[in-house]
């Protein structure tokens, strides 16, 4: 009797190992593919131009020191810093040993660097104020040789201020260099209601190589890993990850060459947990033309 129970006990334990082990097949034959959520952006085809930064500074296009003759006592102010004024306007009278000098404006602009007042004493050495010219301003700087082959004066180049772009004629660009052995150059920029103010940093973009009928992906697009550069393009819901050959890159754009076609989504967010073949969802699908 033990024995029947002992078999039949036996005979139990293994119906539901088997079972066990048919319903552990079937839950992994069952299990779900990996989908991986990604924004996408489309492969375009243009011309790249690449572009190099130079950066200089703003100031007034014209400064105009105004100079007494003779030293003496201001007994007459008529104007004040940031007053605008014309040519041959009253700006002040000195009494000096000689008599009563009258200062007029040689030229228009706005007054700057005043420093004095009714009552006080002007200097013979020294400017009483200076007359400067606000617009256009004029944005400065020093390049390079080989940065000075690109420009060209009369051109019109992008420049911005305080991230505002601003169309700027070259005016001027240096034969001879400087004791730092760079070459000046000078751009006026039409004034923008009084925001462009001296001191300000100012960036040119200035064309430097062209890259005829590439094709462009977004900078962040482009993976590279162990030695290998590429893409990953979706099709058939399938990430496919591309080999590419790296032409030209700017901070956000990347002209390739590969097996990448205008049009093309190619994975610019999601990258981290992709590999090549695994299925994506895309959440988002941007346009890169």
């Amino acid at each position: 009797m033990r024995k029947l129970l002992l078999i039949a006990a036996m005979l139990v334990l293994t119906s539901v190992i088997a079972a066990c082990s048919e319903n552990n097949g079937e839950s992994n034959d069952g299990k779900e593919e990996q989908v991986v959520p990604v924004e996408t952006a489309k492969a375009a085809k243009d011309d790249m131009v690449v572009e190099k930064s130079l950066y200089g500074r703003m100031q007034p296009s014209g400064t105009t020191p105004v100079m007494v003759q003779n030293p003496g006592e201001i007994t007459e102010l008529n104007v004040a810093n940031g007053d605008t004024v014309e040519e041959d306007d009253h700006l002040a009278t000195i009494q000096t040993s000689a008599g009563n000098q009258t200062i007029y404006a040689s030229t228009a602009g706005e007054i700057a660097q005043l420093n004095a007042e009714e009552g006080s004493m002007a200097s013979g050495s020294d400017p009483l104020m200076v007359i400067a010219d606000f617009d256009p301003m004029l944005m400065t700087a020093s390049v390079t040789d080989s940065t000075r082959g690109l420009l060209e004066t009369e051109e019109i180049y992008t420049v911005t201020i305080n991230d505002k772009d601003y169309d700027a004629e070259l005016t001027s660009l240096g034969t001879m260099p400087d004791d730092t052995g760079l070459y000046p150059v000078e751009a006026e920029i039409a004034q923008d209601e009084g925001k462009i103010l001296t001191g300000m940093t100012a960036v040119m973009n200035v064309p430097e190589k062209r890259v005829n009928d590439a094709i462009i992906v977004p900078t962040e697009a482009v993976v590279t890993e162990s030695g290998e550069t590429f893409v990953y393009v979706v099709k058939d819901e399938k990430a496919v990850k591309t080999n590419v050959t790296i032409k030209e890159t700017q901070s956000d754009e990347t002209a390739v060459k590969g097996d990448v076609q205008k049009g093309d989504q190619v994975v610019v967010n999601g990258l981290l947990t992709l590999s090549d073949g695994m299925t994506v969802e895309v959440s988002e699908e941007g346009d890169n033309s």
